[in-house]
């Protein structure tokens, strides 16, 4: 092995974050998604419900019985990057990892009690051990954010809306629960990605991951620089029906897309909140119970404004000019309307439409939309 090599192999020296939050990584889409689950209709009800309904020991069965459970004693490197993944992110306890014989590369953390982290051998044959390092990663943040319940709920939901398919509506409400957990589950993804990185602490490992559950092991026949153009040129791409077509594209998936994964991971990479995080400054658990839900629904909601007025989709753009649109009329409208009537009982229409308490009435309204768009 040579020098160069050396600086890419497990044994490298990574930094550790002890006491760490979900919080320090968690997408605000991942968060504002799951208040939206949680605020469904039935949602409660249902969740109550299957949480006692659930085959959790039958699943852990099924694992135990018929997949190879990672130990010192088999798949012994996945076990070191499991034991190292729940060191760096200071996970108490390592929750039980199986390997099951699948072709197709896909990873998963189920469990109710306590998580269960299953890797197929698709997965496992497909990348090297710097990319699978950033999928255990992965996994075990879904475990740090407790994602493991509503993903189990959602398998479970899946399953019976197609068993219960040929019943007259029968399904509708569970569907509707299906996709408000699929709309979660895509954000939760974002999320997973970024304990990856950390967990990694290799951005082009992430990347390279990301592209070969894209195109599969041809790495010589792919670019890094160029997959991530791939999802410029997706989300600019196109007119309005375009924009529809990707939403109903995305609808049936419980995955984002490969190339939006990526930009939205490069990004991370290069903003400062991770950099915070890599020099030490970042949210413990132990923090977690004086948080504050207004400030999550601000940072959620200031996500999504941000993502409206930045975004290329030509959809986005029309709704961040309609928006804009819309306020600017608004604050003409209601300045008019101020000035109207207030110069009315100042002595007459002729000060409404052009004297000076007028025009400061007018500049207070413009000012107070701009303050609204922000």
């Amino acid at each position: 092995m040579t020098e160069n090599d050396q600086g890419n192999v497990p044994s490298r020296q990574r930094k550790r974050f002890p006491g760490i939050s979900s919080r320090a990584y968690e997408h605000p889409a991942d968060r504002s998604a799951l208040v939206a689950l949680r605020k469904l209709s039935g949602f409660d009800t249902v969740f109550k419900a299957l949480s006692g309904l659930l085959p959790e020991r039958s699943l852990r069965l099924l694992f135990l019985s018929d997949s190879v459970r990672v130990s010192d004693a088999q798949f012994s490197h996945l076990n070191d990057m499991l034991r190292d993944a729940c060191y760096i992110l200071d996970l108490e306890k390592v929750p039980p990892m199986y390997v099951t014989q699948d072709p197709k590369p896909n990873a998963m953390c189920i469990g109710l009690d306590e998580p269960i982290i299953v890797v197929t051998t698709g997965l496992v044959e497909l990348l090297d051990e710097e990319e699978m390092r950033a999928v255990v990663g992965h996994e075990v943040g879904h475990a740090l954010s407790g994602h493991s319940v509503y993903r189990t709920v959602l398998l479970f939901l899946t399953s019976l809306a197609l068993k219960i398919a040929w019943i007259p509506l029968g399904n509708v409400a569970i569907m509707a629960i299906v996709t408000a957990l699929r709309e979660w589950f895509r954000k939760s993804e974002l999320s997973a990605d970024r304990a990856g990185l950390l967990v990694g602490q290799d951005v082009q490992s992430s990347m390279r991951g990301l592209m070969k559950l894209a195109g599969g092991n041809h790495l010589h026949e792919m670019n890094v620089d160029a997959f991530l153009a791939q999802a410029d040129e997706y989300e600019k791409s196109g007119d309005l029906r375009d924009s529809v077509l990707k939403i109903l594209n995305v609808l049936p998936r419980t995955h984002p897309f490969a190339t939006v994964r990526a930009a939205e991971l490069k990004k991370w990479s290069e903003s400062r909140d991770f950099q915070r995080i890599m020099d030490g400054h970042y949210p413990k658990r132990s923090e977690d119970k004086d948080t504050s839900v207004t400030d999550s629904f601000r940072e959620s909601a200031g996500h999504y404004a941000d993502t409206v007025r930045t975004s290329k989709d030509p959809l986005m753009k029309l709704v961040g000019d309609i928006a804009g649109g819309a306020g600017d009329l608004a604050g003409d409208l209601g300045g008019r309307l101020r000035n109207r009537f207030g110069g009315g009982a100042q002595g007459g229409p002729k000060q409404a439409d052009g004297g000076g308490p007028a025009g400061d009435t007018e500049d207070d309204g413009t000012k107070g939309d701009g303050d609204a768009k922000k």
